[in-house]
Parts: C-alpha cells; sequence; structure tokens
C-alpha cells in the first residue's frame, strides 16, 4: 500500500492511499531485462562484444588440479565465472559479502555471469579464496597482458604516443602507535606483533601516508602508462603512496615506445627522467617545471598549456575509475594483495573501455 499526499478543495492536505501491487506475471523478468537494455545495461553490452572464455586457458593452466587421486569434495566453481566475478567486483567498488548478495539480488549480475534463479553462487569466502589464488599465482599480471595482446591484435591500441601518471588507491587506515609506525617505516614491520598473530594479519607494512596538495592519503599508488589516442592502460606499476611518480618511469617505459611521443605532468622533470625517456628514444613532451628564482617564463608556460590538451587525457581513465568504477581504494592488507586488485582495476577499465570504443565505432561508421 502507498500513501500519497494531495491538497482537498478546501486547501488541506489530505492522504489518498492506494494499491501498487500487481499480480505476478509469467514474463516479468523477461520484461525488467529488456528494460534494463533499454535504459542502458552495462553489462549486457560488454558481453556482446567480450568473449571472456579467451581467459579460459591462462585461468586454467595455473589454477586447475589436474593431480587429484579421485573426484571426491564438492566440484569446483568454473574459472571463468570466478573472474567475471572478480571484474564485477572492481567495476561496481564492492566487498566480498556484498558481491554474493548483489549477485543474488540483481537480475543483471545473473545475466552477466549467465546464473538463473535457483543455480549456486559462490559466497564471499569462496570468492576471497580465488583472488587470493590468482593474486598469489600472478595471474592478474598475465591476464592483464594477454588483454592488451588482444587489443593490439585488433588494432584498438596505437602506439602513436604514451601518457604516464599515478593516482591514489587509499587504503584501510591504520591505528598505530608512533613506536610502532616508526619501526614500519624504517623497515621493521614485520618484526611487530608476533605475539598477535590474529591482530598481525590485519596489520598493513606496506601502505605508505603522503601529502600533496595538502591533502594527506594513506595507501598505494598506481602509475600508469595509458595510449594516448585509444584512452587504453598499456602498463602500470603498483608501489606505496610515498613513492614519488616520477620513480616508477623506468618500469613503465620498454622497447615499444621508441620514437613515439611522451606526454607527462612536472613530475616527470628532472635529469634521471631525461635520461630514462632518452634511453628508450622517445619524443619529451614533458611539461617544463618552474623552480625557486628561475619561474616559468612566458613562453614556457604557452608550451605547458599547449602539452595540457593531450596530457589531460589520462585525468579521464582515472576520472572514470573514481566516478564510474568507485575504483580507487581498497579493503586489501599488504602490497601482494594491493598490487592484484589493483591490477584488476587496470584490466576492467580496459575491459569497459574497449566496449566504449567499439561502441562509437559502429555508431560513427553507421553515420
Amino acid at each position: 500500500m502507498a500513501i500519497l499526499y494531495a491538497i482537498n478543495k478546501i486547501g488541506k492536505m489530505k492522504l489518498i492511499r492506494y494499491k501498487t501491487r500487481g499480480k505476478k506475471g509469467l514474463f516479468d523478468e523477461q520484461n525488467s531485462i529488456e528494460l534494463l537494455s533499454e535504459i542502458g545495461n552495462p553489462l549486457e553490452m560488454v558481453s556482446k562484444v567480450m568473449d571472456f572464455e579467451m581467459f579460459r586457458s591462462t585461468l586454467e593452466n595455473k589454477l586447475l588440479n589436474t593431480n587429484k587421486k579421485n573426484n571426491a569434495g564438492a566440484k569446483p566453481f568454473d574459472t571463468v565465472l570466478m573472474f567475471k566475478i572478480l571484474i564485477l567486483q572492481r567495476y561496481y567498488g564492492l566487498g566480498d559479502k556484498q558481491i554474493e548478495y548483489q549477485i543474488i539480488d540483481r537480475i543483471s549480475f545473473k545475466g552477466f555471469l549467465g546464473l538463473e534463479t535457483g543455480d549456486k553462487i559462490p559466497d564471499e569466502k569462496t570468492v576471497w579464496a580465488f583472488r587470493e589464488s590468482i593474486t598469489n599465482e600472478g595471474l592478474v599480471e598475465d591476464l592483464f597482458h594477454q588483454f592488451k595482446s588482444h587489443l593490439e591484435s585488433k588494432e584498438l591500441i596505437f602506439n602513436q604516443g604514451q601518457l604516464v601518471d599515478a593516482s591514489f588507491t587509499i587504503a584501510p587506515r591504520q591505528r598505530n602507535t608512533r613506536e610502532e609506525n616508526e619501526k614500519i617505516k624504517n623497515g621493521e614491520g614485520d618484526d611487530l606483533w608476533n605475539e598477535h598473530p590474529h591482530k598481525k594479519c590485519h596489520k598493513d607494512i606496506d601502505a605508505r601516508w603522503t601529502q600533496k596538495n595538502k591533502e594527506t592519503f594513506y595507501g598505494y599508488k598506481n602509475h600508469a602508462k595509458v595510449d594516448t589516442k585509444s584512452k587504453f592502460i598499456n602498463t602500470y606499476v603498483v608501489t606505496d603512496a610515498s613513492v614519488h611518480d616520477s620513480q616508477a618511469l623506468e618500469n613503465l617505459l620498454d622497447e615499444k615506445d621508441k620514437g613515439q611521443v611522451l606526454h607527462a605532468d612536472s613530475a616527470y622533470t628532472g635529469e634521471e627522467q631525461e635520461k630514462t625517456i632518452e634511453k628508450y628514444k622517445m619524443k619529451n613532451k614533458v611539461h617544463e617545471k618552474g623552480y625557486r628564482n628561475a619561474p616559468l617564463t612566458d613562453e614556457q608556460k604557452a608550451t605547458n598549456k599547449g602539452k595540457s590538451k593531450t596530457r589531460a587525457r589520462v585525468e579521464h581513465v582515472f576520472g572514470y575509475m573514481e566516478q564510474s568504477m568507485n575504483g580507487l581504494f581498497i579493503r586489501s592488507v599488504g602490497i601482494v594483495r594491493a598490487t592484484g586488485i589493483i591490477g584488476l582495476i587496470n584490466l576492467a577499465y580496459n575491459l569497459f573501455r574497449c566496449e566504449q570504443t567499439i561502441r562509437l565505432d559502429i555508431k560513427y561508421t553507421d553515420r
């Protein structure tokens, strides 16, 4: 029963009660699916252009136990199904308990996973264990680079220029004493809380504090190299938040970048960075930086402004992660898990960026 407030003829508020519940129809669920499609279901759209079976062999080669002596015990969930659940988590920024709840509750999630009402659904512990497995086996990086190769084979990555930048990924803040924090900072964190192992497993000794533009951050950094034209992430490096952006540059560049233009903000200026860019024979379009007693000239400011039009494209990547994916935070402990989750965030971004690119190509081709 719903309640509607209305004004009667003499100007007084009155309540109108009316029924909103109807009989459940045979095709109600199908109608709901069609309505979601009309509104714009991103999961349906990505499923139309993406064959997740491409990841099966990479997943099964390392995860499936082919040396089992017998078939006793529960049958494991399909590896591609579990991988798609992790992509759902990263796209919607959900924890393990929430992803279990949402799969049960949402038609769009079931459709994406190929499940129907009544099918067995992995619980939160199963999701956690699967993510631990692919993280510890280094499979996230393998899957990321496999999909990048797929994008290159489809000529969706153009390699006509590269953008580099870093974004903070927030981790759960720790409540430690000053003495404990000092030991962690000095690399002695592993010696702490040994008498309380349960407490120790919840302590992150890898994440770090840092400050930028008078804002304080705690966690990790996602350093990314992005294709200038297509805005796909080419490669990434994960560090703690205190590592300066420029320190990851060497690990982001490779021989394939030879001859390409490199765009980056002024954090990547300096003698060492110039040597790195020259080493990989890239065209340096990094923003120039002013110094005390040596401010930028008007000509340098104008040059930087021109560079910004291209460099700003990398902000679209991190902006999409933050706004559309709720992805710039993690709930895990330690840099190994953080690297796995950030890798999944980057992979999920590339998957949905692929759908956008194909959809836009079709749209403009049909004009």
